[in-house]
């Protein structure tokens, strides 16, 4: 494989001068200029583009961690990461972590060791700690609450949306409401573990723990969560999923249940994904290409930054 000094020799010009025409500088004779593109397609040289990065710093590269790459909610957040990527020439190193510390550390590593310009973690099991000591390698965005913390976030207020969501079930009557999650150990779940704790409190309802459902994550999962209830003596009569595909599948199961939704469950999703709308699922909305987007923009920049996505709720004919 030829080298940019062999080039410079077969031209008859200096290396400086095959730098200039291979990255389309001025300041270069048309002879000159001529000579080189005639040596590059004689040896059929290809440039070096690990070198071409070294020199400029940059790779051009954006790291993604996501945990499960056949989930719709990360797929619409990589569909508004990739347009932004699209649109501002770089590239995307994809990771799927499992919610394996092991494998966001691979990633996080990367960052280090200058494979990628900035890495965005959609969703992380890594303690704050170990990931706040990786900032000093370039930009690290997460999609949860970060303020704080040294690195940029964008995210979505989940106590506020949680409470919006039980408000409208106490207004249709309901006194009895569980709620599913995906992760007990998240920042989010957190958050709407505390909304959820704060609501029954002001209520002086009691809490049951049998009617909070976590691991829910796919649409398989709402089976689980329906063969639970019809277990139970006196059983929620509304259900926060934070998920569609999740509320999808509970109102599927219900059907073949004979449980009436909503007269006998009423069910409110999480997201407004397509199958919500299909299945005319009552939802809170979050925009997540928009969000996507934000956390791509934010990886390019230098400063910590934090930005919030309001989110709607949507009333459809589970509630």
């Amino acid at each position: 494989m030829p080298n940019i000094r062999d080039i410079a020799k077969r031209a008859g010009v200096s290396v400086t001068t095959v730098s200039r025409v291979l990255n389309d500088q001025q300041y270069v004779s048309e002879e000159k200029r001529n000579a080189v593109i005639e040596a590059i397609n004689h040896s059929n040289y290809q440039k070096n583009i690990n070198a071409v990065h070294l020199s400029k710093g940059k790779t051009n590269l954006i790291g993604v961690v996501i945990p499960f790459s056949n989930h719709p909610y990360f797929g619409l957040l990589l569909e508004g990461i990739a347009s932004e990527a699209l649109n501002h020439n770089h590239q995307l190193v994809l990771f799927q972590s499992n919610y394996e510390p092991k494998k966001e550390k691979e990633a996080l590593d990367m960052l280090k060791h200058k494979q990628v310009d900035a890495l965005i973690i959609c969703s992380r099991i890594t303690e704050w700690d170990t990931i706040e000591r990786y900032n000093e390698y370039g930009p690290v965005v997460v999609c949860e609450d970060a303020r704080g913390k040294v690195v940029s976030s964008t995210f979505v207020n989940h106590y506020q949306s949680f409470t919006l969501a039980l408000a409208l079930l106490h207004r249709k009557g309901h006194r009895k409401m569980g709620y599913c999650i995906g992760r007990s150990s998240g920042t989010n779940s957190h958050q709407r573990e505390r909304a959820y704790n704060d609501f029954l409190k002001k209520l002086n309802e009691p809490f049951h723990s049998h009617y909070v459902f976590s691991d829910c994550f796919h649409f398989e999962d709402g089976e689980k969560v329906v063969n639970s209830l019809v277990e139970m003596t006196t059983p929620p009569s509304a259900l926060l999923v934070t998920s569609d595909q999740v509320a999808a599948g509970i109102l599927t199961c219900c059907h073949k249940q004979g449980i009436s939704v909503p007269e006998d469950l009423a069910i409110v999703g999480f997201d407004n994904q397509p199958i919500a709308k299909v299945m005319n699922i009552t939802t809170i909305e979050i925009p997540l290409v928009k969000v996507g987007q934000n956390l791509f923009r934010q990886a390019l920049k230098e400063e910590v930054l934090h930005e919030e996505i309001q989110t709607a709720l949507i009333e459809r004919g589970t509630v």
